[in-house]
């Protein structure tokens, strides 16, 4: 167990591969992120469902300009990465969703490669999706062919495993020795990429003593986990806030009325 996120983070070298847990804003390491964020490594690559926000998670490291290459599904609401990958200030290697994760499930179960229907007959078997822009948004890096099988009358391409130097990942609860369980949609990516680096730091909200969680509840047993911080942020962002104004859709009705007519239809 580490006293804090920053001790627990500073021995990774540049250059690192660093996966990072979470799908949107749930189940993200931030005390990490930010941890990481005051330290001067540079040249990451960093794997994650998606950039998160330009003030939150992995958007930290990218706003300092820590890192070089970003592999995830889509961009999210990072405006702030959009805007470096336009300038040619940082690299963006797009992998459906899907596959993102069979990529760091394969890696941490030691499969170098898998085949998966997914992609087929598009750009993401032909390859040519562009991953750095270079002057006037010129590629000057594209993703490469993918290889080819059938089987059963299908087509099927292949995709190579993922294995990171370091994973991050959040965790509602663990023992002293690392067993984790996630908390509802925070476990989501965090498992698989714990799985998938050689060294796992955990970020977990509240640290039981050993023999307190019961084996048939852990979600990720200690194992994997090779650093253990108690969490230091807890901000509970919302990535993409929609709010409708009740008021306005009553039409001269109360909203009192409003609601018993739309718990009426649900009945």
């Amino acid at each position: 167990m580490f006293a804090n996120a920053l001790e627990a983070v500073k021995d990774i070298r540049d250059g690192s591969t660093v996966l990072i847990g979470g799908f949107g804003c749930a189940g993200v390491p931030e005390s990490l992120c930010l941890a990481l964020s005051q330290t001067k490594v540079r040249n990451l690559t960093l794997v994650s469902n998606d950039c998160g926000l330009v003030d939150f998670g992995l958007g930290l490291l990218v706003n300092n300009h820590q890192v070089k290459r970003i592999t995830c599904s889509y961009l999210g609401e990072n405006h702030d990465v959009e805007h470096k990958f336009l300038n040619g200030e940082i690299e963006i290697e797009l992998v459906p969703q899907g596959t993102l994760i069979e990529k760091c499930r394969a890696g941490g179960a030691g499969i170098p490669a898998f085949y998966t229907r997914t992609g087929v007959d598009t750009m993401v078997e032909t390859g040519g999706i562009p991953i750095k822009l270079g002057k006037y948004g010129w590629p000057t890096l594209m993703s490469t062919k993918k290889t080819r099988a059938h089987f059963d009358g299908k087509t099927y391409i292949r995709e190579s495993a993922i294995v990171g130097d370091v994973a991050f990942v959040k965790a509602w609860k663990a023992d002293e020795a690392g067993n984790l369980i996630f908390r509802k949609a925070a476990r989501n990516f965090n498992p698989n990429l714990a799985e998938s680096a050689r060294l796992c730091i955990a970020e977990v909200d509240e640290i039981l003593p050993l023999g307190s969680i019961d084996p048939d509840h852990v979600h990720l047993p200690g194992v994997y986990v090779k650093r253990l911080v108690k969490a230091e942020v807890n901000e509970h962002k919302i990535e993409k806030l929609t709010i409708t104004d009740l008021q306005s859709k009553c039409n001269g009705s109360s909203v009192s009325a409003v609601r018993e007519k739309i718990a009426k239809r649900a009945a």
